[in-house]
């Protein structure tokens, strides 16, 4: 795919090597690459990733999906045949070389979030990423007592990391206890035949997302609950409508709220 010498870095961007790559289905896979020594990120933080492309690298902002604290950056991302940057990063193998941002940011945090008791992780797709950085995190567990991870997605086969999520995270050398009390796990296909086939928001109406081993409120309440939305613009706007009628803020790192939703892209 890209010969490594033939990529230089530069200020911004460092250059690292594959090391994984796992294809969940012919629409999505997830790539880990070398992380620098110097590389620091908040978890549910994103970066910026790419390839050469001429004189010019092709560069695309990725939720970077594995723990802050893993040896290893780990990303998920669709395969779009026509993609500027996809359809050459669908295939890259181990030991491709790559283009590394050396300043990840993101809304994401929860930094940007008020204290809470329970924290509901509404992703779509490849939306999926910076939570599954954020769960392996054990700060999170000690700000909230319990984690919801809503995964809504089109097809069965698209529900990545689904085993390492029904099993609550099970044999992770820093949450396992935690996660197997706190951590709760919706995934909602769509589009097959599955147990769950609602939409997010029909899931908070219908009270699916309340239920055992949940407790607490049966509906959402803006003074103990918090939220993070990423994934598709649609169910950004959707939940993030709902939300505000029912009183919950915005949050910014800047300005921490009852919500957050990561504007600077939607993967």
């Amino acid at each position: 795919m890209s010969d490594r010498h033939a990529l230089e870095p530069t200020g911004a961007l460092s250059v690292e090597t594959v090391t994984r790559v796992h294809h969940w289905n012919e629409h999505l896979f997830s790539f880990s690459i070398t992380r620098p020594a110097s590389f620091r990120f908040r978890s549910g933080e994103f970066v910026m990733l790419g390839l050469p492309d001429g004189q010019r690298p092709l560069l695309r902002a990725y939720s970077i999906a594995s723990p802050s604290y893993d040896e290893t950056l780990e990303f998920l991302s669709i395969k779009v045949p026509d993609g500027p940057l996809t359809s050459r990063l669908q295939g890259i193998k181990e030991g491709d070389a790559v283009f590394l941002g050396r300043k990840p940011t993101g809304t994401l945090v929860t930094d940007a979030l008020l204290p809470g008791r329970r924290l509901f992780l509404l992703a779509t797709g490849t939306g999926l990423a910076p939570f599954m950085s954020l769960i392996r995190d054990p700060d999170l567990y000690e700000q909230f007592s319990q984690i919801v991870v809503v995964h809504s997605v089109r097809r069965v086969s698209d529900l990545a990391y689904r085993d390492v999520l029904e099993g609550q995270l099970a044999g992770d050398p820093l949450v396992q206890d935690q996660a197997l009390l706190q951590l709760h796990y919706v995934p909602t296909v769509t589009r097959e035949p599955f147990h769950t086939t609602a939409r997010i928001g029909t899931l908070f109406e219908d009270g699916t997302l309340f239920k055992a081993p949940v407790t607490g409120p049966l509906q959402l309440d803006p003074t103990q609950d918090r939220i993070m939305l990423c994934g598709s613009m649609a169910m950004i706007k959707e939940q993030a409508a709902m939300l505000d009628s029912l009183g919950f803020k915005e949050g910014s790192n800047a300005a921490p709220g009852d919500y957050v939703i990561e504007r600077a892209f939607v993967g």
